[in-house]
């Protein structure tokens, strides 16, 4: 017996998404091919329409890089893992930050080029991150990359790299 279909079943077959990104000076268009499993993978903290603030540190650290730095490694993250990097946010509005989302616990491991902050639980205080649902109007966020279920999370290790080379920088540990 067939039941109504979830959202997350219906904005399954809306993740063939064509994303325009700058890198320089130049514009590329890539196709945002992130979920080659045919089930959905939505977890809970993911809304089911428009967007929501999520609390840092309990269901995923995050890593935010501003403007053109964060394109940059999102394009870069994307590119070496065939367009599999795990979950991405961007931000619309203001600078244009890309929020990297990481298994919690895994942002405070690595020490970050200027541009990229480390966002997770600490005493510092508390820290958000709006997180749009998978479909529908989510504007001014929305996803660079999904969650899947082989890539609940970006490479804390991957994306600890590519951001000292966009950085312009050489890798520090």
């Amino acid at each position: 017996m067939h039941g109504a279909p979830s959202k997350c079943t219906v904005v399954h077959g809306l993740l063939r998404i064509l994303v325009t990104v700058r890198v320089g000076r130049n514009a590329e268009r890539m196709e945002l091919k992130n979920s080659p499993d045919p089930v959905p993978f939505c977890p809970s903290w993911i809304p089911a329409s428009g967007h929501a603030l999520r609390h840092v540190g309990i269901h995923f650290d995050a890593v935010r890089a501003i403007g053109l730095l964060g394109e940059e490694i999102g394009y870069e993250v994307m590119q070496f893992t065939d367009f599999q990097a795990g979950p991405i946010v961007r931000s619309g509005i203001g600078e244009r930050s890309m929020y990297f989302l990481l298994a919690p616990g895994a942002a405070a491991e690595y020490r970050w080029p200027p541009g990229a902050e480390a966002m997770s639980r600490s005493a510092r205080g508390d820290a958000f991150v709006g997180v749009p649902a998978l479909g529908g109007g989510t504007w001014p966020l929305d996803w660079r990359s999904r969650p899947t279920v082989q890539d609940p999370f970006v490479d804390g290790a991957l994306l600890h790299e590519m951001a000292w080379l966009r950085a312009g920088c050489t890798v520090r540990e």
